[in-house]
């Protein structure tokens, strides 16, 4: 199987955990480690966290650990 191109992209300043998807892309977890304030966003689809502002790193993490097990989205740039 061919990994996606998006398996190694730059790290955000406030990266905490990075996963990856069934096809290796990436899924940052971002934030703070306090209470509020986390989010996750996949570098293979584009989905992401939808209330960030009132997640903390516990749901954050399991909520990215549960779309990295079934996303198998690459983004291959078309040209």
């Amino acid at each position: 199987m061919k990994l996606s191109p998006n398996a190694n992209p730059p790290e955000p300043a406030n990266l905490l955990i990075r996963l990856h998807n069934e096809t290796g892309a990436a899924v940052d977890v971002t934030g703070t480690t306090a209470y509020l304030n986390s989010s996750w966003y996949c570098h293979g689809c584009g989905d992401r966290s939808d209330m960030p502002e009132l997640d903390s790193l516990n749901f954050t993490r399991r909520n990215a650990n549960e779309h990295a097990t079934a996303c198998r989205a690459s983004h291959h740039r078309l040209r």
